[in-house]
This record gives C-alpha cells, sequence and structure tokens, in this order.
C-alpha cells in the first residue's frame, strides 16, 4: 500500500530590528503574519534583525516581543537572532566569493558622492529604485595586489556584488507575488535585479547586509511565503538574484500596502503618535490597532488598502 506523505504546513515570519520601538505599520505586517498562518495552518516564526549592532539594542527587543504578545500573537521558539548566526551569512558570502561575483570598494560615502556629482555634471546618473545613486567607482578594475595593499592597510571596505557578471550567470528570474507591488504587479513578476547596480553584501567591520542576511535566514528556516511591505517589492529582484547564485530555494512573496500618517508619509519608529506604547498607553485594545490598520478579526489577505 502507497503511503501519502504529508504536506509541509507553510512557514511565515515577522522579521523586526530592535532598533525602535513598533508602530502601526509594524503591527499591521505582523499581523498579516499571524492571519496567514492562523488561515492556514502554517507556523509563524519571529527573526531579530539585529545586524546593525551601532543601533539595534536589548531593551527594543523585550519591547518588540511585549507588544507582538499584547497584540495577541504567538509565534515558535526559539527566536533566531542574525547577530548568533554571522557564519551563515559568511558561508554563503565565501560561495558567491568564490564565483569570482564580490569584489572590495573602498570609497567613503563622501567620496562616492563626490564621484556621482563629477559623473552628473554630464547628465543624470542612474539611481535604484530607492532612489539612491548607483556605485560609480572603479574598484571593480583594480589589481589585486593593490587591493590585497588596502586592505593589510587596514582601509575601510564594502564587498559589492559584480551585477553584470551575476546577471550574466542567471538569466529570466521571475517571482510569484500574491499580493501587489507599489504599481500594481500581481502575479509570476519578472526580476530586474541590474537596477541595482553593485549592491553592497557586506562590510569590514559588518560580515553581511540586509540582503544577504535575509536570503540565508528565509532559506534556513524554511519560510514558504514572504509578507513585507511594498517598499521591499522592488529588492526582491536582487533576493531572487542571490537565491539563484547560491542555490536557495525561492518563496512565494506577498507584498502588502503600507501604512501611512496624515500627510501621505511612511511611518518610521520616531512617529510617537502611531507608536504601539503610545496607543497602548492612551487606552488601545488589540481590536482598536486591527481597526486602525484595516484588518477584521482574521485577515483574508493585503488587498484592501488600509485607511
Amino acid at each position: 500500500m502507497m503511503r501519502t506523505m504529508k504536506a509541509m504546513p507553510p512557514v511565515f515570519r515577522f522579521a523586526p530590528s530592535p532598533n525602535g520601538h513598533l508602530h502601526l505599520g509594524h503591527a499591521y505586517s505582523a499581523l498579516l503574519n499571524f492571519d496567514r498562518a492562523c488561515e492556514t495552518g502554517g507556523r509563524l516564526l519571529l527573526r531579530i534583525e539585529d545586524i546593525d549592532a551601532a543601533r539595534c539594542r536589548p531593551e527594543y527587543e523585550v519591547a518588540i516581543k511585549e507588544d507582538l504578545a499584547w497584540l495577541g500573537m504567538a509565534w515558535e521558539t526559539p527566536v533566531r537572532r542574525q547577530s548568533e548566526h554571522l557564519s551563515d551569512y559568511r558561508a554563503a558570502l565565501e560561495k558567491l566569493s568564490a564565483l569570482g561575483l564580490v569584489y572590495p570598494a573602498f570609497e567613503s560615502r563622501a567620496e562616492i558622492a563626490r564621484l556621482v556629482g563629477a559623473r552628473e555634471a554630464d547628465g543624470p546618473w542612474p539611481r535604484d529604485p530607492d532612489g539612491a545613486p548607483l556605485y560609480p567607482g572603479d574598484a571593480k578594475s583594480l589589481p589585486a595586489d593593490q587591493r590585497s595593499r588596502l586592505i593589510e592597510s587596514g582601509a575601510p571596505y564594502a564587498l559589492r556584488l559584480d551585477m553584470m557578471a551575476a546577471c550574466r550567470r542567471v538569466a529570466g528570474l521571475t517571482w510569484n507575488e500574491l499580493g501587489e507591488g507599489p504599481d500594481g504587479a500581481h502575479g509570476i513578476v519578472p526580476a530586474r535585479p541590474e537596477a541595482w547596480g553593485d549592491v553592497i553584501l557586506a562590510r569590514k567591520e559588518t560580515s553581511t547586509s540586509y540582503h544577504l542576511s535575509v536570503v540565508v535566514d528565509d532559506a534556513l528556516q524554511r519560510i514558504s511565503e514572504v509578507v513585507r511591505g511594498q517598499d521591499l517589492f522592488h529588492a526582491t529582484s536582487v533576493h531572487r538574484l542571490l537565491q539563484a547564485l547560491l542555490g536557495l530555494p525561492e518563496p512565494a512573496y506577498r507584498h502588502h500596502v503600507l501604512i501611512r500618517d496624515g500627510e501621505g508619509r511612511k511611518l518610521s519608529k520616531s512617529s510617537l503618535s502611531t507608536g504601539l506604547r503610545e496607543l497602548r498607553k492612551a487606552g488601545a485594545s488589540p481590536a482598536s490597532i486591527r481597526r486602525l490598520v484595516g484588518l477584521n478579526q482574521v485577515s483574508l489577505g493585503v488587498s484592501k488598502t488600509p485607511p
């Protein structure tokens, strides 16, 4: 008699950075992940993205867990903290380096700004989907011995992905968008990582970056559906490229609309009027938070634009 394999439950994650208190936008994203896990019989993981040692603080992690529990959320333990898994990211970086796709760039942010200014004297310099200028330097062409001397001298550097070489290795990348992009994109979406130029994968003082760590974490935690804000929609192109280069599985993506303030601006952790802790002190309940972000007791997705 043939035994039927039981399908694995879907896995979701909420992944805040402990560099401030949560606001309504975080609550919306966290609740969407929680509701999706409940609706599908899936698992919810909490990941603490704390690679920025200068800004992340333990007391903010404690506050994040308190706020999420107050909202009625539960998640599996142990919680993954990125700062405890730097060796995983180094291994991925070494794999990309072995493919000849990583190089050190030694320009400071001020030097890059000057280079961009000089190039824009001849016309607009290309910018990435977030509006930042593409890397304008020529570190990729530095001789190996010169690179070695600079590194041995203690000069600061960023490790960048050779985007052109990386894109030549993989072509026709797409992702399955279950939500909606800022331009209404849905379904099978073509990835365009080249729009980002030579993105930073790590720095001398930090052995990873958001782009690198998020794809490694999602693979190791077997995330099947990434639910996150539309501000990360275009970054998915870089994530799909890294997944393909590293041989990592591809999750589905569900990008949701952003909660904005009365002037249409994206919320920040300094927005006291929309901070969860401030709203709690003012008498808000978990149910009222759901109403504020446009969710019913059980969310059915992200198609409804919250008020």
